[in-house]
């Protein structure tokens, strides 16, 4: 079974599974290290995944019962189960301003964030009742790895659409 983390830059994806007494792979690590990308894109100054690459260099190193994959770009692969890392715009920007992301990178994701483009990538690659969202933005990173060890477990519901940040644009 494959177990995805994924969500908006920000949303604290790495530093929750960081905490997950289990293998996860790092993908954006991964993509660095074992050059599974197509270049990069000038204007993110960012490497381009490239997904058939990613996808084969997961199906190569598969082990186990359950691979945990974390990535804003974990959704768009195949997966059992999809846990959606949420957070508030406001918080998403002070999160990635602190760790020196540009201005017009910190806009673009709160907006991403606010308008649900990963959740909605996730629902329409996988369909709803695979995809789980958790709301980090109050949560300890604690917390959030105690809610994806539920998700893994099968011991939480589906829950695509619970957590809204649409106010947040106005």
């Amino acid at each position: 079974m494959r177990v995805v983390v994924t969500g908006t830059p920000g949303t604290g994806k790495t530093t929750a599974t960081e905490r997950l007494d289990r293998e996860v792979v790092h993908l954006n690590d991964r993509i660095h290290e074992e050059g599974l990308d197509a270049g990069t894109d000038e204007s993110r100054d960012s490497l381009v995944a490239d997904m058939d690459a990613v996808e084969a260099f997961l199906d190569e190193r598969t082990s186990g019962d359950i691979e945990l994959v974390e990535s804003h770009l974990a959704h768009r692969l195949p997966a059992d189960r999809i846990v959606v890392l949420r957070c508030d715009p406001d918080e998403l920007g002070e999160r990635l301003a602190a760790r020196g992301e540009s201005e017009a990178s910190v806009a673009e994701n709160r907006e991403s964030e606010a308008l649900d483009v990963i959740l909605a990538e996730a629902v329409e690659e996988h369909g709803a009742d695979s995809v789980y969202e958790i709301d980090a933005s109050e949560r300890t990173p604690e917390e959030v790895a105690a809610e994806i060890e539920r998700v893994v477990a099968g011991e939480r519901e589906p829950s695509a659409g619970t957590v809204s940040f649409l106010d947040a644009l106005s």
